[in-house]
């Protein structure tokens, strides 16, 4: 990992800051001819850090899935996605075997239906560095001692021969982020890493995944459905809603200005540690069924904003402000002199 953490870091410094690392344009994914990612656009550079938010069944995990090759082949997925500019849709599959795991990891949302129930979990991480890093014998052992202690395992030499059972769903998933660093990831996706967590552990792993980012440079990416986990964490906030992004921009400019009626919802959902209490506020109504999605907005049957225009046409990304976007037609509705500005492009 660690030479392999010191060849990303030196390509960095070779490399433009602003250039892309991984870029999606375009991707879509059908099963049995329904829709159920729409179009999504995202580019990532080094260092980022970007949290995807939306209720179950919005399309985060699968566009990840479709973008790593990880979808049945029942799926269709088209678009581009590009990995230092190398396409990896239709690539060949030992190529990658070699990416997934290596360049780009994922760590998936239940450790117990991930990690092999019968493998030491010792045996399960060293997997990766033999497959990424060419590591053998004693020096796997080492390693992986040196990961489990860098992801806070307790015990981390007694670990190596434990299996899965033989640890709470904390330390499981801290093997899984063990697992996904042991191949020195460029970009790592963590899909809910901190479900089923108390709270404590909670702000534990998040707080390791933004620490190992800032070390060593790798891109971020957090899926979670709470607008709360990605606040402190991530610098950039995608909001997704039936497959579509709806809403996207700084985090600052997410949460200080939410343009979205789908984002206000999320935000309105949650509970509030300071000042008066008051009653939280439910988005009503459920995600619609890819097949039976509305004419127009995928969120106008639950928008307490909805409009005419709202049931006829799916309203298309537009710029608030610079590096933040959102797709509604309601809330660009009272701002006319803004709207106008939009219309002939002078709008900064």
């Amino acid at each position: 990992m660690q030479t392999h953490t010191a060849q990303s870091l030196a390509a960095t410094a070779a490399k433009p800051a602003s250039a892309p690392l991984l870029r999606i344009e375009g991707l879509t994914v059908d099963f049995g001819g329904v829709r159920v990612i729409r179009g999504m656009d995202l580019t990532l550079t080094r260092g980022d850090s970007l949290g995807i938010v939306g209720e179950s069944g919005s399309g985060k995990s699968v566009t990840w899935l479709a973008a790593l090759g990880l979808l049945p082949k029942t799926a269709a997925v088209s678009g581009k996605v590009r990995l230092d500019g190398e396409e990896l849709l239709g690539a060949a599959a030992a190529r990658l075997d070699r990416i997934r795991g290596g360049r780009l990891a994922m760590i998936f949302q239940d450790p117990s239906s991930a990690l092999n129930p019968v493998v030491r979990i010792g045996r399960q991480v060293g997997e990766v560095l033999a497959r990424h890093q060419g590591l053998s014998g004693s020096s796997v052992r080492a390693e992986v001692k040196r990961l489990f202690e860098l992801v806070g395992l307790p015990d981390a030499a007694r670990r190596f021969d434990a299996y899965p059972h033989q640890m709470s769903g904390g330390q499981n998933q801290r093997v899984m982020i063990a697992m996904a660093l042991a191949g020195g990831p460029d970009v790592l996706v963590a899909d809910e890493p901190t479900t089923a967590l108390d709270a404590t552990i909670q702000a534990q792993i998040l707080e390791l995944l933004t620490t190992v980012r800032r070390e060593t440079g790798m891109a971020l990416v957090l899926i979670s459905h709470d607008l709360g986990v990605v606040s402190e964490t991530c610098e950039r906030i995608m909001v997704m809603y039936a497959g579509n992004l709806v809403e996207t921009g700084h985090s600052d400019s997410i949460f200080g200005n939410p343009q979205h009626p789908y984002t206000r919802g999320l935000l309105a959902a949650l509970p509030s540690f300071e000042g008066a209490l008051h009653r939280l506020v439910p988005i009503e109504g459920q995600v619609p069924e890819p097949a039976n999605m509305p004419p127009g907005c995928p969120f106008a049957p639950r928008c307490p904003q909805r409009m005419t225009a709202c049931e006829t046409a799916v309203p298309p990304l537009r710029q608030i402000e610079v590096g933040h976007r959102s797709a509604c037609v309601a809330e660009m509705a009272p701002a006319a002199g803004q709207l106008q500005k939009l219309k002939t492009g002078t709008l900064a």
